[in-house]
């Protein structure tokens, strides 16, 4: 984890940007997060 300010809110594996709130303006609903790494997995 990376602390920031000014409420940004990114998920990033492997210095791959899963989901940014900044981008959205809103935060993911948390399956649809796990979705995503897991499929980065695979």
């Amino acid at each position: 984890m990376i602390p920031s300010s000014g409420g940004v809110f990114e998920i990033s594996a492997d210095d791959t940007l899963v989901y940014s709130k900044k981008a959205t303006g809103e935060f993911p609903p948390e399956f649809n997060i796990v979705e995503q790494l897991q499929q980065m997995m695979k």
